[in-house]
């Protein structure tokens, strides 16, 4: 069993809204050696992520997310402060919410010892194939917090 799941959602047809997955493509490409983490392309969330969340330890979850920040912000939430702002965060256009999946796991006992949300704020969800400009930056800037994130957390193993 991985320790860390490292969960990048969104939808990449829509220029900032899929930079969770821009930078899980980042992370296969530049950090395959990284042991005990695995990197998951979730879409734009199905309940059949419920089954990698569970098989994991530690979720690192990347996505857009509304910071009220300066596109391109990045914010990485930890625990019950990652779960207090997906509670008042309902208006995702994913078909289900992360939450939903969280709840999943809670009720069949495999809620992620550790977690965290690293959320980018989107400047732009039109139609496109890459982030803006104010965001791209971000990408590789979220892919070593990832990282640091999970190696924080493997060194209290």
């Amino acid at each position: 069993m991985s320790n860390t799941l490292v969960l990048g959602i969104g939808n990449n047809l829509l220029t900032d809204e899929g930079v969770g997955i821009h930078v899980i493509n980042h992370l296969v490409e530049n950090f395959q050696d990284v042991d005990d983490i695995t990197y998951l392309d979730g879409g734009t969330l199905s309940f059949t992520l419920a089954g990698p969340i569970a098989e994991h330890d530690n979720l690192i979850v990347v996505d857009a997310a509304r910071l009220k920040e300066d596109p391109g912000t990045i914010k990485t939430l930890i625990g019950e402060e990652m779960d207090s702002y997906l509670t008042g965060n309902r208006q995702s256009v994913h078909e289900v919410g992360l939450m939903d999946l969280l709840d999943i796991a809670r009720l069949s006992e495999t809620y992620p010892q550790q977690r965290a949300l690293i959320g980018i704020e989107p400047a732009s969800i039109e139609w496109g194939e890459s982030p803006s400009l104010q965001v791209q930056p971000a990408v590789s800037q979220a892919a070593e917090q990832v990282i640091e994130l999970h190696q924080q957390w493997q060194s209290k193993k």
